[in-house]
């Protein structure tokens, strides 16, 4: 029988971009209006290098944040070789940080201080495995003479690889995955691996962005994979395997930046985000594990408690907006214009 409506603990996005400035103050509601908790980003425009930037930081997100909300902002480090051992107990002992950031240099937004040699970090590997800091990792090599297409597979086999191998306590999360080969890795590594998955690469693969017209608002990194590659990861999804949940990576660009001659990488998918993933699961007869996708996956990752409210969804058809803010302020959110057939309210 179709359910009408389900309730389930307040969900967790543990991978989204919340920018700074004016930005942030458009689209940080579509989180804190639903989310328990969010992993936050820290490639800035001026990185989150220390703990008292990453501080300084939080402190600005929280002072947009309305004092009835329960959502709670975790932050990272961006990886550079100016982090200490002090900098590494600080994060352990602090459950507003979730862990250290991994960006190979140049393979996405603001990365252009990102790891050229892996190797060089072993040190702060070594004392993040001790001190159990989680390292959480944008899986890309930035080789040019590497396919644009295979370079989630090559960084799976020619650096993470090795990195599991030096330290087999690390704890990882390989964000965003995109591969059939990444599911597979994840899948069969040990306990303290695990990945989270973006919606839009539930939804939608290659053809989807690029034929009929090139579509810049779901051109991302990693890129769209193939079709086999969106069921590979639909069916882990749809599945609740423990080792996966969801992390959004909603990267907000104004539409100016996104449609131009070299549009930025990242698809907004904050607004509507949990009504358009339970459509998902609905549609897919897997309402079931939808709950162990969102709200329990990551929480028990990351050893913290549930979240103490509810999120109640009941079929109710709606329309995303086109875009969200004003003409001076315009984002495109992922499915503009579309209808989708639930809604959302967090209860006690």
């Amino acid at each position: 029988m179709e359910k009408n409506s389900i309730t389930i603990i307040q969900p967790d996005d543990w991978h989204i971009h919340l920018r700074e400035g004016s930005i942030t103050k458009l689209v940080i509601q579509d989180t804190y209006s639903v989310f328990g908790r969010a992993l936050v980003m820290p490639n800035l425009d001026k990185p989150i290098f220390k703990p008292r930037e990453a501080i300084e930081y939080r402190n600005f997100l929280n002072g947009l944040i309305p004092k009835s909300s329960n959502f709670s902002p975790i932050m990272t480090l961006y990886l550079n070789e100016n982090i200490t051992r002090d900098d590494i107990k600080i994060i352990s002992s602090s459950e507003n940080f979730g862990g250290i950031k991994y960006y190979p240099k140049g393979v996405t937004t603001n990365s252009s201080k990102g790891v050229t040699d892996y190797k060089s970090f072993f040190r702060i590997f070594e004392l993040m495995e001790k001190y159990n800091v989680t390292l959480q990792i944008h899986g890309e090599v930035s080789d040019k003479s590497v396919d644009e297409f295979d370079r989630e597979k090559v960084f799976i086999d020619k650096v993470l690889s090795d990195i599991v191998r030096q330290f087999p306590q690390l704890k990882i999360v390989l964000e965003h995955i995109t591969s059939r080969h990444a599911v597979e890795f994840i899948k069969n590594a040990s306990s303290n691996l695990s990945a989270t998955i973006t919606a839009h690469h539930l939804l939608y693969e290659r053809n989807d962005m690029l034929s009929y017209g090139l579509k810049p608002h779901l051109y991302c990194k990693p890129i769209l994979k193939r079709n086999s590659d969106m069921i590979a990861l639909s069916n882990v999804a749809l599945s609740g395997h423990k080792k996966f949940f969801l992390g959004s990576d909603s990267a907000p660009h104004l539409i100016g930046d996104k449609q131009s001659d070299c549009g930025c990488a990242g698809v907004y998918s904050a607004k509507y985000l949990i009504e358009i993933l339970v459509q998902f699961f609905d549609n897919n007869n897997s309402l079931s594990n939808f709950e162990k996708f969102v709200s329990k996956n990551g929480a028990n990752f990351y050893d913290v408690s549930f979240n103490k409210k509810k999120l109640f969804l009941e079929r109710s058809r709606i329309k995303i907006p086109n875009f969200i803010g004003n003409e001076e302020m315009k984002i495109i959110p992922m499915m503009a214009g579309e209808f989708i057939n639930w809604t959302s309210k967090l209860v006690e």
